[in-house]
């Protein structure tokens, strides 16, 4: 385990005066601990109180968060553009429309999961459950309207997991 990376990932900007102290083996542990972590990390005290470079550590945190949520839509997008001229190519209009039509759905849920997730917080501790309603939507619609195929729609919509991998390979 490297310390100074661990160290430099946990402190702010204002803790970079803190000295990295360098260990032989696992017995030094607990003399670490008291300057790897920051003392406000460990106080019970609510996250507001805790100072402005721990809430300007947490607006950056936000700013990730979204710019990777816009990634990730942008990238859902995309592969659905790429896919349904494809589809309609090889296999005809029905399913091309099919395919549309569950990628629009994949939008949607990531659109409303992503929501969900960025209000987790103090108030609310679980994430919330209407995105789960746009697939059980789909699959009604594919079977009630005789213009969609339910497979072509079931792809379409998981054309959001794609992104999601192409993602987490070039965030590495």
């Amino acid at each position: 385990m490297d310390f100074r990376r661990l160290q430099a990932a946990l402190t702010t900007p204002t803790d970079a005066d803190i000295p990295v102290v360098p260990t032989a083996g696992m017995a030094e542990l607990p003399e670490i601990a008291e300057f790897v972590i920051a003392p406000a990390a460990c106080s019970a005290e609510p996250p507001s109180s805790r100072g402005p470079s721990y809430l300007a550590m947490s607006d950056r945190g936000m700013g990730n968060y979204q710019r990777l949520q816009r990634r990730l839509l942008a990238a859902t997008a995309t592969a659905t553009a790429l896919a349904v001229p494809l589809s309609g190519w090889f296999f005809g209009g029905p399913t091309a429309l099919s395919l549309l039509v569950g990628g629009l759905a994949g939008l949607i849920y990531l659109f409303l999961f992503s929501r969900s997730v960025s209000r987790l917080g103090d108030d609310r501790k679980s994430v919330g459950k209407v995105q789960l309603l746009v697939p059980v939507v789909l699959v009604l619609a594919a079977a009630r309207i005789p213009a969609l195929e339910i497979l072509p729609a079931l792809l379409g919509f998981l054309l959001y997991k794609p992104a999601l991998i192409l993602q987490a390979v070039l965030d590495r």
